[in-house]
């Protein structure tokens, strides 16, 4: 589907992000302490400076549209998912691979959520709006 021009940065965002969740679910199941450690860094560096500005936009941007319209379950999910995935990335400045894993899943499963549900309901207020 072809995004609305103020959805497409983000949308181009979760492809880093998924790469992320998939480099982070393959060290976690490694068992290696060191890659564990490596990921878990990995995270520790990138969230303050990609993800969580990425989390910043949608909630200042269209979780407010998307709360306007009246959609009030995708925007407590997201921000609910958010919270969790902010909490995660400070508990792996102490690696550990359980909680590497469960940010990987996390991290995979909220940005698939956001591309077919949250995206697809802002595209269609976006749509309403510039009509």
């Amino acid at each position: 589907m072809k995004r609305h021009p103020d959805l497409l940065q983000l949308s181009r965002e979760h492809h880093g992000a998924l790469k992320l969740a998939r480099d982070a679910r393959r060290a976690a199941a490694s068992g290696d302490a060191r890659e564990i450690a490596a990921l878990a860094q990995r995270v520790v560096q990138v969230f303050p400076v990609e993800l969580d500005p990425h989390f910043c936009v949608e909630e200042q941007g269209i979780l407010l549209l998307l709360a306007q319209a009246g959609q009030h379950e995708l925007v407590a999910r997201t921000l609910a998912d958010h919270a969790e995935l902010r909490r995660l990335a400070l508990a792996l400045a102490t690696p550990d691979a359980d909680t590497l894993l469960h940010f990987a899943d996390l991290l995979g499963a909220h940005v698939r959520f956001e591309e077919r549900e949250v995206f697809e309901a802002a595209q269609a207020s976006l749509d309403t709006h510039t009509a």
